[in-house]
């Protein structure tokens, strides 16, 4: 039968069930048969609603199970509950796992989750322009895998090497962690993770991405870097070819890209959500204020249709784009038009008051 305890579903196959029932009957040592046919199908609590996160931690014995059960109110007897387990050899079977558990199972059941093997899954949403650090803080807050561990591996050069990168491996997995909801439970490794995002990104990056990169005789390692600045700089996605088509235009020009993100990441430990004038001028391989071409690496991780947007800009002659403070941008061809864009959407309070990039999302929201 199939027995569903949120989203874990367990199979009790019918002989199990037939031996369970078979064990108990001549467990006289232990007393009254019927009593204990009883206690294994009866649920602490029939009916219940409510449910509870228990986690089986390695070399956690029957008795400490079965007390921790108890002060759940998942079971009713800690000592019948273990003699259960002996009598039905249930123990060795339990396996290390978060599980979720409701008073309406009967401990027939509870034995089928907390050996099953199917954890608990929390969602680790992974969003399109979050990079290693931001993704690192959102680890954080589930305590299965540290911030550390996880920045270790991003940045180890041993590891990398084992995730299939064609020569030349990136120096960093900035970039290449792939924007997605990926679902880790209590036995996840930080391993197990990072490489289920990197394979998510290959599953975009493919043959044809590559021969469209050589056609522009940029690498991987450009077209994943520029990608992460297309999608730092925009939040609306129609603009993101259009951004594309501006650094590209000012790459072929051997123009700075003068990109704020860039910068951004550059100072990255020390930002504090506001870029001085001063910060302009740091000696970063990420400020492309003061560098020629792209920064040393990728500065955030990339979605589909950046990197799209990096492979086919649309063409045009724009060499520039200031914010109209709403999440879109003015774009111009000359100094002088951009001057002008910059003194209209940003030297003028008025064109930025109340103004702001979420706006965008709101009107997106309504259009659909």
């Amino acid at each position: 039968m199939l027995l569903r305890t949120g989203e874990v579903l367990v199979h009790l196959n019918k002989r199990l069930i037939i031996g369970i029932l078979f064990l108990l009957i001549v467990a006289g040592s232990f007393g009254s048969a019927g009593s204990l046919i009883s206690y294994a199908l009866s649920p602490a609590q029939p009916g219940s609603t409510s449910s509870v996160i228990l986690e089986v931690r390695k070399n956690a014995g029957p008795g400490e199970l079965a007390q921790l059960l108890s002060s759940k109110g998942i079971i009713t007897s800690p000592s019948l509950f273990v003699w259960l387990g002996r009598l039905t050899r249930q123990w060795r079977r339990v396996k290390v796992g978060e599980y979720k558990l409701s008073p309406a199972l009967n401990p027939v059941q509870v034995f089928g989750v907390i050996t099953s093997g199917i954890s608990v899954s929390h969602p680790l949403v992974v969003r399109e322009g979050e990079n290693i650090y931001e993704i690192a803080n959102e680890l954080s807050r589930y305590a299965l895998i540290t911030t550390e561990k996880f920045l270790e591996l991003c940045q180890s050069a041993g590891f990398i090497k084992t995730l299939g990168f064609p020569d030349p491996a990136p120096e960093t997995l900035e970039g290449y962690l792939f924007p997605d909801t990926y679902f880790i439970n209590r036995t996840t490794t930080a391993e197990e993770l990072v490489r289920k995002m990197v394979k998510r990104f290959f599953a975009v990056w493919g043959q044809k991405e590559e021969i469209r990169a050589a056609e522009l005789r940029m690498s991987r390692q450009q077209i994943v870097t520029l990608a992460s600045i297309i999608e730092k700089e925009t939040g609306a996605p129609s603009e993101r070819p259009l951004i594309s088509s501006v650094f590209h235009n000012r790459l072929s020009k051997r123009m700075r890209l003068q990109s704020d993100p860039t910068t951004i990441y550059g100072i990255w430990e020390r930002y504090q959500g506001n870029l001085r004038k001063s910060d302009l001028t740091a000696n970063t391989p990420y400020n492309t204020y003061t560098i020629p071409g792209l920064p040393k690496g990728p500065i955030s991780n990339p979605g589909k249709a950046s990197l799209q947007a990096a492979l086919f800009p649309v063409q045009s002659e724009y060499l520039f784009f200031v914010s109209h403070n709403d999440g879109t941008h003015e774009f111009t061809k000359t100094f002088a038009e951009h001057g002008k864009a910059v003194k209209t959407f940003q030297l003028d309070r008025k064109a930025r008051e109340g103004k702001s990039w979420r706006d965008l999302k709101k009107s997106s929201n309504s259009s659909n």
